[in-house]
């Protein structure tokens, strides 16, 4: 037996924003709160399913440096470049973390500066 994420836990100074753009990045909704103020979005299907929920939850703490993990995401209904410009358009930025400009990936940031990357492939939705 092998474990699998089911969740994937995000500190932010604007947990309502931050729950906004990813919202519609993935297509997610909003699956509950916390009386601490933390946000669980994730597919209509709910907890539980094959894609992980993201809980974002509010914190005060400054970054410190570059994130030891990120989120990559693929497009599913339309190719990359069109995938980048309603990435930017729902308040994504370009980031630049020393990549070369030959990456066939786009380094982006959501609107708390957390890098994510825009793959290349496009994928079946789940």
């Amino acid at each position: 037996m092998a474990c699998r994420i089911t969740e994937l836990v995000i500190d932010a100074a604007d947990p309502e924003r931050l729950a906004a753009f990813w919202r519609e990045v993935l297509g997610y909704i909003e699956l509950g709160r916390e009386d601490d103020g933390s946000i669980e979005i994730g597919p209509e299907s709910g907890a539980g399913g094959p894609q992980p929920t993201l809980v974002i939850g509010p914190t005060q703490d400054p970054r410190n440096g570059k994130l030891r993990l990120h989120i990559d995401v693929n497009a599913t209904d339309r190719d990359q470049d069109a995938e980048l410009e309603r990435l930017l358009a729902l308040g994504a930025t370009r980031a630049d973390i020393g990549q070369s400009g030959t990456e066939s990936w786009h380094v982006l940031a959501d609107p708390e500066g957390n890098e994510f990357c825009l793959l290349h492939s496009r994928v079946r939705p789940v």
